[in-house]
């Protein structure tokens, strides 16, 4: 699996909140027509009040590279482009091991 996690920066408030709902179309298009998406998420940041927060979720490198080539990140890229963006910062990162936080207990756990 692949998680990008990030952020972006905008010129305002306003500009922002914009931004995260003019963006919620092609959120939702990559969720629905992209294989291997399995989050795709641009939200305000509660603290931050000029930051979208940025998690997607990838099943692997194919469905991301497909998503690179897709008119929905051309979209979506283009969009936030014009909406007042001021910087952004975007990790990707593999995951070689996943679990669930909880156990059986509904104790917090660090274990795989």
């Amino acid at each position: 699996m692949i998680v990008i996690a990030g952020v972006i920066d905008f010129d305002s408030r306003d500009s922002r909140d914009a931004a995260a709902a003019g963006s919620a179309p092609f959120q939702k298009a990559t969720r629905d027509d992209e294989p291997g998406c399995r989050a795709y998420c641009f939200a305000p940041d509660p603290v931050v009040d000029t930051r979208i927060q940025v998690y997607e979720l990838w099943d692997d490198a194919p469905t991301l590279a497909a998503h690179f080539l897709h008119e929905n990140y051309f979209n979506m890229r283009d969009f936030l482009r014009g909406s007042g963006m001021t910087g952004a910062d975007n990790r990707k990162y593999r995951v070689d091991a996943d679990a669930p936080v909880y156990d059986d207990d509904h104790v917090a756990t660090v274990e795989f």
